[in-house]
């Protein structure tokens, strides 16, 4: 059987669909919670930025500016962390083909961090943003807009 999985997330949650042959009914497996995500950078700071100084000692410090917001740094762990539970699934063999919908940005996050193994398995991908739907309208959505070929 062509086991289809559909991933669909953004920066504060993520689904898995399932369907035994890529197309409807497709059907909620898994769900996964990341709060974080929809936190503001100043709930997420949890310490003054580093400092850096000049050439002399009695030189003022400056703040140094962070390389990436803590909201961005949240998004990049929980990419990582559905990218892992791909990889697992993967090579547990639940499924032979992948779709993934996600916000634009997240998107991005999520192929930066798939291993090739795994992105060799998706059939589809598409950069809407509908994670926040219940699971109805998101398995309606799929059926309609996303059957993987």
């Amino acid at each position: 059987m062509d086991t289809t999985w559909i991933l669909v997330a953004d920066s504060s949650r993520g689904k898995i669909f399932e369907s035994p042959d890529g197309r409807k009914p497709w059907r909620e497996i898994e769900e996964f919670e990341h709060p974080e995500g929809r936190a503001h950078n100043r709930d997420l700071r949890t310490d003054a930025q580093g400092r850096y100084y000049g050439k002399g000692e009695r030189e003022q410090g400056h703040v140094a500016p962070p390389q990436v917001s803590p909201t961005e740094h949240e998004a990049e762990l929980f990419a990582k962390r559905l990218s892992d539970h791909l990889n697992k699934a993967r090579t547990e063999h639940r499924y032979v083909k992948l779709g993934i919908v996600a916000a634009p940005k997240f998107l991005g996050l999520l192929r930066q961090h798939l291993p090739r193994e795994v992105e060799k398995l998706i059939a589809v991908t598409s950069a809407k943003d509908v994670a926040w739907l219940d699971a109805r309208s998101i398995a309606e959505y799929l059926g309609e807009n996303l059957e993987p070929k």
